[in-house]
């Protein structure tokens, strides 16, 4: 029996959805804060996720289902301490005001015998069910300087004794700024020295929209591609191109979270495959695949499972771990048939391993006439060279190379000034409009 168009619809509606990208559901990626930036990490939740803080692992079974943006203090319960959501307070604008103090830290001689309090007293608090808050009132009230000290030095104090005593935990959601930051802030080799202001001049010098076909070089882990097909939002594709036969790796995608209706707009093809009518064959192209998802897997548990300063560790037993899906399928023929008819509608490259030039030569021709191209590069010489072969060869107008500068401020009462620590460099974009040479 036929089903009318009605029946037809009904049935397309009761497909499984995808989950609701504003709550950490159980398998999708994370990315934890633990005390405003000291420490970040990224992790897939399961019921048997593990967190390590300091000498204890917590489960990150009560992060499952949360809205991202929660916080979660460690509290101590019957069975042991444990996560716990919290909701921030607001602070009265009143305490956040500098007031005109005559105290000062001069006469304050840090001797280690400030605080009454010892570390069996402490230890003993905790056993007896204590929350963090009351530790910490206890430390103030058993010191001896801390009524000496200016208003911003009790700030200060207060900070340091709750990530000791009462760390707190931020669940963030994983997309392309706060996924560059982290890396930038922790491992910034991995992605180039790609900082996130030079990404997101990327994307618009790019002209990247919504229903565009973009081509991309990216040898920074997929972070570019995931930024890409983030934007683009389902519509139009993302091709990731490579030169040889293995496709370079793109692990980063899958902390996206992206849902079927995006990952299928994320493919590859090789520069011969692109540029050659003749195109893989489908063995050819699922063994590719194949290898592409191992080095995949690979990449994404060294990432969780690295042990260096400032990062904290998961452990997520084998028997748990959830895998996400596979982003960077092989394009159709009937796609790349398509793509070297019209061409892609902009290019962006970050080869920090490769020079520019020798990409360029041979993925420009891919590009239809009158679409931009973006080069990143961490250093200034190859962009220049690169710009230089363009002009003589009359391939590109309008070329450019930006310098992206970037300064963060903190903006507090009465203290309003630039970080201490900053980056001073984030790499150089050349970028340009293809043009054609006859």
């Amino acid at each position: 029996m036929e089903l009318n168009k009605d029946q037809t619809v009904m049935s397309e509606d009761k497909k499984p959805q995808d989950p609701n990208p504003r709550f950490a559901c159980e398998g999708c990626s994370v990315l934890l804060d633990v005390n405003d930036g000291d420490r970040l990490v990224f992790a897939r939740l399961s019921g048997g996720a593990i967190l390590k803080i300091g000498n204890k692992n917590y489960s990150l079974k009560p992060l499952i289902g949360a809205p991202f943006g929660s916080l979660f203090q460690v509290e101590t319960g019957e069975d042991g301490s444990f996560l716990s959501r919290i909701l921030p307070i607001k602070q009265d604008n009143s305490s956040n005001n500098v007031m005109d103090d005559s105290r000062d830290n001069r006469e304050i001689v840090d001797n280690n015998e400030a605080q009454n309090l010892t570390g069996e007293e402490i230890e003993a608090m905790r056993r007896e069910g204590a929350k963090g808050d009351e530790i910490i009132e206890a430390l103030i009230a058993n010191s001896k300087t801390f009524d000496k000290k200016f208003q911003l030095s009790q700030e200060k104090y207060k900070l340091k004794k709750q990530k000791k005593y009462a760390p707190k935990l931020l669940l963030r959601r994983p997309f392309a700024r706060s996924i560059c930051e982290a890396y930038f802030k922790k491992y910034p080799a991995r992605i180039g020295f790609l900082r996130v202001d030079a990404l997101s001049l990327l994307l618009t010098m790019a002209n990247v929209t919504a229903y565009s076909d973009v081509l991309v070089v990216d040898m920074v882990g997929g972070l570019v591609t995931g930024a890409v097909a983030e934007r683009l939002g389902g519509t139009g594709y993302v091709c990731n191109t490579y030169k040889g036969s293995s496709p370079y790796p793109v692990e980063m995608v899958r902390m996206f979270n992206f849902s079927d209706k995006v990952l299928e707009r994320i493919v590859q093809s090789s520069i011969n495959e692109l540029s050659s009518a003749n195109t893989a064959s489908p063995e050819g192209n699922n063994q590719q695949e194949g290898e592409t998802s191992s080095t995949s897997d690979i990449m994404v548990e060294e990432i969780s499972a690295t042990t260096e300063a400032g990062v904290v560790d998961i452990v997520v037993p084998e028997s748990k771990v959830i895998k996400a899906a596979k982003a960077g399928a092989k394009a159709s023929k009937e796609t790349i048939e398509m793509w070297r008819e019209n061409g892609f509608s902009s290019l962006i490259i970050a080869a920090q391993d490769q020079d520019p030039w020798s990409v360029a030569k041979d993925v420009l021709p891919l590009l239809s006439y009158s679409a931009p191209f973006v080069i990143y590069h961490q250093y200034l010489q190859p962009l220049a060279t690169c710009m230089h072969k363009l002009q003589q060869g009359k391939m590109a107008i309008n070329l450019q190379i930006t310098e992206p500068w970037l300064r963060e401020y903190q903006v507090l009462p009465s203290r309003s000034h630039p970080h201490m620590q900053m980056s001073s460099f984030g790499g150089y974009v050349l970028s340009g409009i293809r043009i054609s040479t006859t």
